[in-house]
Parts: C-alpha cells; sequence; structure tokens
C-alpha cells in the first residue's frame, strides 16, 4: 500500500507542509512524472518553454490537483522541483526560485542534441554536477534518468513484493536523496544510493544500469559494473 507523502515529510528534511511538486520540462518524464506524483497525492504545477497554454490537455488530463505556469512560477510554489529539460537548456533554467530547494536532475548527456562537452567527453564531471553548478543554492539529486519515461506510471510495485523494481539516486545532500527514496517508494521503487553527484556517471547514458529493469542487488551489481568511459 502506497503512503501519502505527508508521513515522509519530516523524515526527508522538507517540512511538514510539503505539498507540491514543481516540474519544468513537461516532456515525456516530466509528463509521467506529474501523473505519478498527481496519483500519490501530490498537487503539481507543471512548465515547458512553450508557455501554459500549450499544456491544457495535459492538466485536464492530471484533474483538479494540477495546474501550468511558467518555468519561474513552478519554481517558485514547488516545495521540491524536478528540473526535466535537454541538458543544452539548462542554463534556461531559473535559478533564483529554486534557490534552498531539493531539485531532481533527470538529465542525460545526448552528444547527438548536446552538442559536445568536453568535461563529459573525458569523465571529469557528471551531467548533475553541471545542473548543481547552475543551481549553486539548490540541492541537486539525480532522479529518473535511467528509466524509460513509459515505464516510470506503469513498471512500479508495492513495498515488499519480491524482484521489486529499483532506481538510483545521487546527491551531495543527504535530504535531497532522501527525498528521492522516499518519492520512490511512494509510487512504486525501491532505491539504490550511488553517493554524491560525482557518483552518477554510473547510471549515465550507456552503462550496464542505463534503462534496465533490475530490483536493488541487480542495481547494486550493474553500479559496480561500470565503466566512467564506456
Amino acid at each position: 500500500m502506497r503512503r501519502h507523502p505527508r508521513e515522509y515529510r519530516d523524515a526527508a528534511g522538507v517540512g511538514p507542509d510539503m505539498t507540491t511538486l514543481g516540474i519544468i520540462g513537461a516532456g515525456h518524464i516530466g509528463a509521467q512524472v506529474a501523473r505519478v506524483a498527481v496519483a500519490s497525492g501530490y498537487d503539481v504545477v507543471i512548465a515547458n518553454s512553450r508557455g501554459p497554454e500549450t499544456l491544457g490537455d495535459l492538466v485536464a488530463e492530471l484533474g483538479p490537483k494540477a495546474r501550468a505556469a511558467t518555468a519561474a512560477e513552478a519554481g517558485a510554489v514547488g516545495d521540491v522541483v524536478v528540473v526535466t529539460v535537454p541538458l543544452h537548456a539548462i542554463d534556461q533554467v531559473p535559478v533564483e526560485p529554486l534557490a534552498g530547494k531539493i531539485v531532481l536532475d533527470t538529465n542525460n548527456y545526448y552528444f547527438e542534441r548536446d552538442g559536445r562537452i568536453d568535461a563529459l567527453d573525458k569523465g571529469e564531471t557528471t551531467t548533475s554536477e553541471l545542473v548543481q553548478r547552475h543551481l549553486p543554492t539548490s540541492k541537486v539529486a539525480k532522479a529518473f534518468n535511467h528509466i524509460y519515461a513509459s515505464d516510470i506510471a506503469t513498471t512500479g510495485a508495492p513495498a515488499g513484493e519480491p524482484n521489486r523494481r529499483a532506481l538510483a539516486t545521487a546527491s551531495d545532500h543527504d535530504d535531497a536523496a532522501a527525498f528521492v527514496e522516499r518519492f520512490y517508494d511512494e509510487i512504486g521503487f525501491d532505491t539504490v544510493n550511488v553517493g554524491p553527484l560525482s557518483e552518477s556517471w554510473r547510471v549515465e547514458r550507456d552503462r550496464p544500469a542505463y534503462v534496465v529493469r533490475q530490483n536493488a542487488e541487480e542495481l547494486t551489481r550493474n553500479l559496480a559494473l561500470a565503466n566512467r568511459l564506456p
């Protein structure tokens, strides 16, 4: 049985009144996260790059617990904010509205889309570290980057079910990682904590844990098998 978000808020360090999830990016991942968040009792404020008026169909589907907004407003009103935009567009994410907040980063590096980034090609940083650098006053945690978007709402299972699917997180902030773990559990997934953002490359593109259905034991094993430069 899934628990309501209120049961987790104190432990996650985000306050007893946390109810609103801001989502910046309404593509495949953003829309699916919005669906599972609403189903788990969250209010959702979602934004895209084209303007709130283009999100009418999605908001109508999500129902009264969701509304569309600008990126700045979604960041400002969200108690926790999901940033799910292409890596090349990270510099367009507003900084000040996200200050002090937990930010879930879903990014992956696709050089075909984002252009070549030398520090990533050389293994000198990670996509989430780049997001954290852009949002220096936020608490960034990796989330939802190594699961197909369509699986987010369809492959979860109740806690304790054998072979429950696991997803990874990484963060330099314990409370941010704790929130991801609790949110994953609410929507039907176990969690493996990779460690700091500097280790989040282990679930990036082309590694053994990427877009594979795996339980916690299998995910832990795949993380250990990963090479820094694929």
